[in-house]
């Protein structure tokens, strides 16, 4: 008798929403909108760990890959082996959303799985822009969008992104000898490779770690102005505690050595930049 059980294609690796930098469909949400996000961000996590696997080929990935985009665009719907995808593409159907959030993310996970090294920054954020900017423009599109189009979104997404290379920049080489730290800055501040792999930050490392902090404080300038032009006051109070966490953080990677220890929000400091954003989303008194 044949094996008929459908083929494995994820790859969990275990993360969940409690260890992402932001609150993932938190209570601040409206609530018919929560499964839906709860589906992307299953759909993001699901390629993110096929990309991520230190056990398959980067032709395997790509392949899996494909399989997701496939789905997305509907075109394995008899396949089980997709089933987050094909999930993600009814709710992207239910609520009339593009699906081109999920495409560039798919977009930015093959590119992981071919490319290890950035050239500069603007190497960098040119990934980014697929690999985490669509998590904000979902997000923006789903709560009826914003005034001020996507470019405070893809701010704040891109200096979320960057933060959490900053936070993993040690595991990331170690684990997929990915370095997402600019090349010409490394030069520049006469660090190497070899340095990420280090008990401790050198002091030429420190240097490009600050370098990627002050560029991200720019982008977190042009993120301000998000809470202010969404329609939804939901969407506002969350965006503000995410840009409240983003803030705090960059002050830890500041203070702190991300190679000798996980830079991270203790839960009393993440629950007070949640609850801040609230506040200050409620007192702007704009929205409804």
């Amino acid at each position: 008798m044949s094996d008929s059980s459908p083929q494995i294609v994820e790859t969990p690796s275990g993360k969940d929403a409690a260890y992402e930098n932001f609150p993932v469909g938190s209570w601040l949400l409206p609530a018919a909108l929560r499964p839906h996000i709860a589906a992307y961000y299953r759909f993001a996590r699901a390629i993110d760990d096929v990309a991520d696997s230190a056990e398959l080929s980067s032709e395997e990935k790509i392949s899996r890959l494909t399989g997701f985009e496939d789905a997305i665009h509907g075109r394995n719907a008899a396949d089980d082996a997709y089933v987050t995808g094909h999930r993600m593409r009814a709710s992207l159907d239910e609520t009339d959303t593009s699906p081109q959030h999920c495409l560039d993310l798919i977009t930015a996970f093959k590119q992981d799985a071919v490319k290890l090294r950035y050239d500069d920054w603007d190497d960098l954020v040119a990934y980014c822009m697929l690999s985490a900017a669509p998590v904000g423009r979902y997000l923006v599109d789903l709560h009826g969008g914003s005034d001020d189009g996507y470019g405070p979104s893809d701010a704040l997404c891109v200096a979320l992104q960057v933060i959490n290379h900053l936070q993993d920049c040690q595991d990331d080489f170690r684990t997929l000898n990915r370095v997402y730290l600019p090349g010409d800055w490394m030069a520049e501040e006469g660090s190497s490779i070899d340095d990420i792999d280090g008990v401790k930050l050198t002091l030429q490392l420190r240097r490009v770690i600050d370098r990627c902090l002050d560029a991200t404080t720019l982008l977190m300038d042009n993120a301000r102005a998000l809470p202010g032009g969404l329609p939804s006051r939901r969407l506002a109070m969350e965006s503000q505690a995410i840009i409240n966490i983003s803030d705090r953080l960059i002050i830890r990677l500041r203070q702190n050595d991300p190679l000798a220890m996980r830079v991270a929000l203790s839960k009393p400091a993440y629950l007070w930049s949640c609850l801040l954003g609230v506040a200050q989303a409620v007192m702007s008194g704009r929205r409804t």
